[in-house]
């Protein structure tokens, strides 16, 4: 069984990794080869960038409510037990 301080280290641990974590940033092409060579060719690259960007922002929306569903999992779980 862990004492406090050591579950206050461990949350502490976690807060600061996904702290750092997002300050790392990658930049990432999201589009697929047949949008990137129809929108390369005609050689507008704001089109081809807002394209990117939507693209991205269409993966990231279900990521985000599979970490929702699972908080409230896990959140449920922990009230169970308590």
């Amino acid at each position: 069984m862990y004492t406090k301080i050591q579950v206050k280290v461990k949350k502490l641990f976690i807060y600061l990794s996904i702290f750092v974590c997002s300050l790392y940033s990658v930049t990432v092409n999201a589009q697929c080869a047949m949008c990137r060579a129809a929108l390369t060719s005609e050689g507008n690259a704001v089109k081809a960038e807002a394209i990117n960007d939507g693209i991205v922002y269409l993966m990231v929306i279900p990521y985000i409510l599979v970490a929702g569903i699972g908080y409230a999992v896990y959140r449920m779980k922990k009230n169970k037990s308590s």
